[in-house]
């Protein structure tokens, strides 16, 4: 069955940086666009970042471009998001997500399979 793993949260300073894996399985990973969803205590699951299928073309939210860079290596089957520049506002559970489809979408709905996620912490 699909597996998408996370890894690489935890506490951070204001300022500071993280980087965060996810690891796929049970799917042609490849054939999938990618991206990171988070969510905050108290409020819905936000859109992120996305990244193509061959990883040639990628989009961000307004609030982190900028600081935050997606990326993904198709012979380790992982998608990355390095986080940089960390604020108290982006203190989320970060998800990654899979899409089967070619074209890339930012609405959670639109993501077949997800991770488990993992939490990002960023203090003042």
């Amino acid at each position: 069955q699909v597996q998408l793993v996370e890894s690489g949260g935890g506490l951070v300073q204001a300022g500071g940086s993280l980087r965060l894996s996810c690891a796929a399985s049970g799917m042609p990973f490849s054939g999938y666009v990618m991206a990171w969803f988070r969510q905050a205590p108290g409020k819905e699951r936000e859109f992120v970042s996305t990244i193509t299928r061959n990883g040639g073309s990628t989009y961000y939210t307004n609030s982190v471009k900028g600081r935050f860079s997606i990326s993904r290596d198709n012979a380790k089957n992982t998608v990355y998001l390095q986080m940089n520049s960390l604020k108290p506002e982006d203190t989320a559970v970060y998800f990654c997500a899979a899409r089967s489809r070619i074209e890339i979408a930012t609405t959670a709905a639109q993501y077949v399979y997800w991770g488990q996620g993992t939490q990002v912490t960023v203090s003042s």
